[in-house]
């Protein structure tokens, strides 16, 4: 492998490259079984190894307590947006909704279509540059979950401490942006899921840790394939899986034990985020989104004094080799998307150049 860029993408993002190296080679051939994994039968001897393999690993990066299963589906985060209200939300109860951004307001779009929604806090005021916390949080009385967006990739903004529920409600957690970025209390939660192409691996799987009496029955009739149940007792295998993405899945879950766990993800990735925001407080050039407080390790917006330089900004930086820095069309600007696989050399590749660009024009900035 030669010519890489740093790939700056908030998802599908950049993969380990032990990873991608080893997946190279079984690409080719896997287990001396004389097929690509790309070619395994999903009940096969051969995805049954891959299939315990990537729970073993699942579990190695995590403590997840026996009450817990662990599994896998497809159409992403998008789809859990409806699968859980529609599994957990009766008609006549109420979920609690933070509205954090825009994908927090995909869940709560259809949270109405099963059952109540209240927005317990939301930080549209702000233009989502801060996280709601305290006297901004009103949960309704007795919701049935407490729903989150733990990480929100296009305003940069994360919770860095969970939400407390009412007595008898759940947390819900969309963790597709900062799952195994640091360490993680699975019992704090009723469901996390997380689509794995920003953390965990290829675009097309999703992760769901689920405790087991929350999904043993739905609360209304469902078709089968939108059961949390039935994909947790046949191990993600209801249908066939997106078999590349478990096994894929798994080795990444490899790596991170690999590199000392989930403390040494969140000291790395603080690290790593802690060389562009203390460039960014010491300047006066660029102006970030999100307020000191609620900033993502994982994505850090910003943009230049005009909509012209940011995209002078993005074109030197492409041709630089700092890929996929464009901020989302809803904001704007710029977005350096770091998640675990990141390399720490990008972070300072970046700064470099976004001292020459201040330096270049500085005098445009100025007169605008």
């Amino acid at each position: 492998m030669s010519g890489r860029v740093y790939n700056f993408s908030a998802g599908p993002a950049c993969l380990p490259r032990p990873v991608l190296e080893q997946a190279q080679k079984d690409i080719g051939e896997i287990f001396d079984s004389g097929m690509s994994v790309l070619e395994l039968s999903h009940r096969g001897k051969e995805f049954d190894r891959i299939t315990a393999e990537t729970f073993e690993a699942c579990h190695a990066v995590t403590k997840i307590p026996d009450d817990y299963t662990v599994f896998w589906m497809q159409g992403g985060a998008t789809s859990q947006c409806y699968l859980v209200p529609a599994n957990f939300l009766a008609h006549d109860r109420t979920a609690d909704y933070f509205q954090t951004g825009k994908w927090a307001k995909d869940s709560i779009k259809e949270a109405p279509l099963y059952g109540k929604c209240h927005i317990c806090a939301s930080g549209e005021d702000t233009n989502y540059s801060t996280i709601p916390t305290g006297n901004a949080v009103s949960y309704s009385d007795n919701p049935v979950y407490v729903h989150f967006t733990a990480n929100n990739t296009i305003m940069g903004t994360e919770f860095h401490a969970d939400p407390s529920p009412p007595d008898g409600s759940f947390l819900v957690c969309d963790a597709s942006s900062n799952i195994f970025s640091k360490p993680i209390d699975i019992t704090k939660y009723g469901l996390i899921y997380a689509g794995a192409q920003k953390n965990l691996g290829p675009a097309g799987i999703t992760l769901v840790i689920a405790r087991k009496d929350l999904i043993a029955e739905p609360v209304r009739d469902l078709p089968t394939m939108m059961q949390f149940r039935k994909h947790a007792e046949k191990e993600g295998r209801f249908n066939t899986p997106p078999t590349f993405g478990v096994y894929l899945m798994g080795r990444v879950f490899r790596w991170i034990t690999e590199q000392g766990g989930l403390e040494a993800m969140a000291q790395r990735n603080q690290a790593r985020a802690n060389i562009l925001y203390t460039f960014l407080d010491s300047q006066d050039f660029y102006i970030p989104h999100a307020t000191p407080e609620s900033r993502s390790n994982m994505n850090i917006t910003f943009r230049c004094p005009t909509p012209e330089l940011d995209k002078a900004f993005i074109t030197g930086a492409t041709e630089r080799g700092l890929r996929e820095l464009k901020g989302h069309r809803s904001i704007g600007g710029m977005r350096a998307s770091m998640y675990n696989a990141f390399p720490t050399e990008g972070a300072e590749a970046l700064v470099s150049y976004m001292k020459e660009f201040a330096r270049q024009h500085a005098s445009a900035a100025a007169s605008s």
